[in-house]
């Protein structure tokens, strides 16, 4: 899997963490880029760590499934997808709370997460070099993240849909190359 691919996973994970960032910039009468950088690194972090945990959990059973782990990717990447787009049209505003502390982050950044850590086992699957590909998740959901809490702050509430949705979209997409490249 080369970076474009891996880039592009990483803008569809971090959609949530994005989205989630837009609702901390909203709660906030006027950002400070500590909160900014705190929101980018909790959600950063998390979105790094997931993919790796569930790379080793994939591993130890790959030798197993090698033959369907392109549908077991195609099936995850898909589920995930959907479920965000399916997140998109919901209207829950819970993430309105105001509050920096590792209390209220943590939680977030590991919800955010989750599926990352199914993303993890189909990398294992697919045999993705794992370092670059946490990396490029890391960095692209902690960029992602920052930008997101400015974001929410100046324009409002209308892009956390339209990000969960794209970040779906993108999902399901890379699940059906990574489908296509191993059945042609």
């Amino acid at each position: 899997m080369g970076f474009i691919e891996l880039f592009l996973i990483a803008v569809g994970l971090s959609m949530d963490a994005f989205a989630v960032a837009i609702g901390k910039g909203l709660s906030v009468q006027r950002v400070k880029p500590q909160q900014a950088l705190i929101t980018g690194l909790w959600f950063g972090v998390f979105q790094a760590l997931m993919p790796l945990i569930g790379f080793f959990c994939g591993i130890s059973f790959s030798d197993f499934v090698e033959s369907v782990d392109h549908w077991i990717a195609f099936v995850l990447l898909g589920a995930i997808g959907f479920n965000m787009i399916h997140d998109s049209f919901s209207h829950n505003e819970e993430t309105n709370n105001s509050n920096f502390t590792s209390r209220i982050m943590l939680p977030l950044a590991v919800a955010t997460s989750i599926d990352a850590l199914a993303v993890g086992v189909s990398f294992a699957f697919i045999k993705v070099d794992i370092i670059p590909a946490i990396s490029i998740i890391g960095i692209t959901t902690l960029t992602l993240s920052f930008i997101g809490v400015y974001i929410g702050n100046i324009f409002g509430s209308r892009y956390k849909s339209k990000a969960e949705f794209m970040g779906g979209a993108l999902l399901i997409l890379m699940g059906i190359k990574i489908l296509i490249e191993h059945t042609l």
